[in-house]
C-alpha cells in the first residue's frame, strides 16, 4: 500500500516549453474534480495570466478513458446531509468564477477532451478557446438525474447550441459523440487520439495553437444530424407540458426513450432547466448563465433533490431517487420561480 507521502498528486501544474500546462491525475476516479483541483486550476491559470514566457495554456487528462467524469460530489452529499449548506453554496461559487475566467481568458486555451467529459469537465473544457475531442470521446450534461441543472457555464453551450438541440441535451442528459460535440459548439477539432502526444508536444514547443490545423481529421457524421429535424419542433415546444405532449403523441422509440429519461430525472430539475436554457438563451452572456444557474445550485441542497439524487446515483447507487415531486407536472410555478429567483446575499 503506497504511503500518503507517495500519493501521486491529483493534479499536475507545470510549465514546459512554453505552454502552461495542467492535468487531472485521478484516472481512476475518471479525473473527477475536487474543490482542491479546480481552486489550483484558477491559480494557475491567474498566475500564467501575467507570465509573458506563457503563450498558451494546455489542459489534459491522464488515463484514456475520462477527460473529466465531473465534480467529485462526495464532500458535498457528506457536508449537505450534515446541514451545512454553505460549503455547497462556496464550492459551486468558486467553480462558477473558474468556468468563467476560463470563457475570457486573454491567451489560447487548448483542452484536450478525450474520453469522458461530464458536468464540472465541461466547465474547464468546453469554454476554452480551442477545444479538441477524439473518437474516444463521450459528452453529456446529465445534472438532471441528480437533482441539479446543467450549470458550469453549460447552459450557455446548451443555449447557443443550433436549434433546439440545447433544450434535447439539457433535458434527457443524452451522451454525443465528439462528432456531436462539435455540431453542438462544445468543441472545435477533431484529432485521431494516436496523434495527441505530438500534438501536445508541438503545442509546448511553439506555443501556437495553429499548429492544432495539422493534425485535425475527420470525425465520423455526427448523429444528432440525422434526429434534429424531430428534434426542434418537439424540444422548441414554447412551454414544457406542450413539449412532453408532443413526445407522447410521436410515439416512436425514439420519443419513448426522449420522455423515460426526462421522466427518471427529478421534475423540478427538469422544470427548472426548460426554464433556465430558455432564459440563458435571451440574456446570451457567459455571466447571466453563470448567474443563473448558481441560483438554483445554490438552493439546490435544502429546497431541491441533490442530495436524493446523489444518493440514489453515487453513494446508495440503488438508481431508485424519491424526488420531492412525482411528476413534473406537480411542479408549481412559484417552486419554479423560487429556485431561479436572484440570490439576495445574507
Amino acid at each position: 500500500m503506497k504511503h500518503e507521502a507517495d500519493r501521486e498528486p491529483d493534479l499536475l501544474v507545470r510549465r514546459q516549453g512554453c505552454a502552461g500546462r495542467i492535468t487531472l491525475n485521478r484516472p481512476k476516479a475518471l479525473n473527477a474534480m475536487t474543490y482542491d483541483m479546480a481552486m489550483a486550476i484558477e491559480a494557475a491559470l491567474l498566475a500564467w495570466k501575467q507570465d509573458d514566457a506563457v503563450l498558451l495554456v494546455l489542459i489534459d487528462a491522464a488515463g484514456e478513458r475520462a477527460f473529466c467524469a465531473g465534480g467529485d460530489i462526495a464532500d458535498l452529499y457528506r457536508t449537505g446531509k450534515a446541514g451545512d449548506f454553505a460549503f455547497g453554496q462556496r464550492f459551486w461559487a468558486d467553480e462558477y468564477r473558474l468556468n468563467g475566467l476560463i470563457a475570457d481568458y486573454p491567451k489560447p486555451y487548448v483542452a484536450i477532451m478525450d474520453g469522458i467529459v461530464m458536468g464540472g469537465g465541461v466547465g474547464i473544457s468546453a469554454h476554452g478557446s480551442h477545444r479538441i475531442v477524439t473518437e474516444r470521446s463521450v459528452l453529456a450534461m446529465p445534472e438532471c438525474g441528480i437533482g441539479l441543472v446543467p450549470d458550469v457555464g453549460g447552459s450557455l453551450l446548451l443555449a447557443r447550441a443550433p436549434g433546439h438541440l440545447g433544450e434535447y441535451l439539457g433535458l434527457t442528459g443524452t451522451r454525443i459523440s465528439g462528432a456531436d460535440a462539435i455540431l453542438t459548439g462544445f468543441a472545435d477539432f477533431f484529432v485521431a487520439s494516436q496523434h495527441l502526444p505530438e500534438l501536445k508536444t508541438r503545442l509546448c514547443e511553439t506555443g501556437d495553437a495553429n499548429v492544432i490545423a495539422d493534425f485535425v481529421g475527420s470525425a465520423e457524421i455526427a448523429g444528432l444530424l440525422a434526429w434534429q429535424h424531430r428534434i426542434d419542433p418537439i424540444f422548441g415546444s414554447p412551454l414544457l407540458p406542450d413539449l412532453l405532449g408532443a413526445l407522447e403523441a410521436e410515439a416512436s422509440e425514439w420519443s419513448a426513450q426522449a420522455l423515460a429519461a426526462i421522466r427518471r430525472a427529478s421534475p423540478l430539475s427538469i422544470a427548472c432547466s426548460f426554464d433556465l436554457i430558455r432564459e440563458v438563451r435571451a440574456a446570451n452572456t457567459m455571466q447571466a448563465a453563470l448567474d443563473l444557474e448558481y441560483r438554483f445550485s445554490s438552493r439546490c441542497m435544502e429546497f431541491g433533490d441533490f442530495l436524493e439524487g446523489v444518493r440514489a446515483a453515487i453513494i446508495d447507487k440503488d438508481r431508485m431517487p424519491k424526488w420531492r415531486h412525482d411528476s413534473i407536472a406537480a411542479v408549481s410555478a412559484q417552486e419554479r420561480a423560487f429556485m431561479l429567483a436572484p440570490v439576495v446575499a445574507a
